[in-house]
Order: C-alpha cells, then sequence, then structure tokens
C-alpha cells in the first residue's frame, strides 16, 4: 500500500518564505549602499564584516556571511581597486593575509553604517515591541540550530 505525499504548498513553505523575506530585505536595503556608494552585495558585507574589526582574514568573511569563498575574493579585489580595503600579512600566520579597511573605506563604512541602522529601525518598526522581542527571539533559536550563531 502507498502512502499518499503530502503537497508542498510553497507560499506556506518556511524555507522558501524565509529566502523571499531575506531577498526584499536585502534589496530594500541594497538602495542605501547601492545608489549612494556604488556597493553590492557582496562588496557591502565585506565592507560591513570588516569594518568593526582591527582586521580579519577573507576565510572569517566567508564563514560570517555564508558567501562563498569566490564571491568573497572578488568582493575583496573589487574593494581593493577602490581603495576601500588593504591586505596585510598575518603577524602570526606568514601564509594568512589580514584584511583591514583604509582611511576611504573607513569613510564610507561610518557614512553606510548609521544610515543600515535607520533602515533596520525602519522595517522593524512595522512590530510592535514584543513581536520584535519574539521575532528576533525566534530567529536566534533557527541561527543556533542551524549552527549559524553569530558573535
Amino acid at each position: 500500500m502507498t502512502r499518499a505525499v503530502r503537497a508542498l504548498h510553497l507560499p506556506q513553505f518556511v524555507p522558501f518564505r524565509l529566502n523571499r523575506l531575506a531577498v526584499a530585505v536585502s534589496e530594500y536595503l541594497s538602495a542605501i549602499y547601492r545608489d549612494r556608494f556604488g556597493l553590492g552585495i557582496p562588496e557591502w558585507r565585506v565592507l560591513v564584516t570588516v569594518g568593526p574589526r582591527r582586521g580579519c582574514t577573507a576565510q572569517y568573511i566567508a564563514a560570517s556571511t555564508r558567501m562563498h569563498k569566490t564571491r568573497v575574493s572578488r568582493a575583496v579585489a573589487a574593494l581593493a581597486r577602490r581603495g576601500c580595503i588593504a591586505r596585510a600579512p598575518s603577524a602570526s600566520d606568514g601564509r594568512e593575509v589580514r584584511l583591514k579597511l583604509t582611511p576611504a573605506g573607513r569613510r564610507i563604512y561610518s557614512a553606510l553604517v548609521p544610515l543600515a541602522l535607520e533602515r533596520e529601525r525602519t522595517l522593524l518598526s512595522g512590530l510592535n515591541a514584543a513581536q520584535r522581542r519574539a521575532f528576533l527571539a525566534g530567529m536566534a533559536r533557527l541561527e543556533a540550530r542551524l549552527g549559524l550563531a553569530m558573535e
């Protein structure tokens, strides 16, 4: 006897909804960094990952952003061509390259972060305080379940 396969209704399928939401939020945010700073999504992610650190590796960026190492490498190269990122050998491991923002990269980062945070506030203003707490807690639980805990 064969069991009937339950239908998958894509608009209710949580992985699909999360992906669709992530794409829409990324597009909503990209208007700031694309139009005002000429950055694509990979360059934006690299810039804001490197920005708050004294330096980090491309491997760290790939792991924390979940971008493929090729995309990270291309974004780093594009930012280096623009004079926004500098590469330096690691003091502790000569084979490792550390990435740091240059003064030009720091200026973009400093101008971009307040705009991005305001965009986040505007987006989340569609939820009341309890909904925001529940949403953020739910996201944290899902990230933890998938091993995506951020620092």
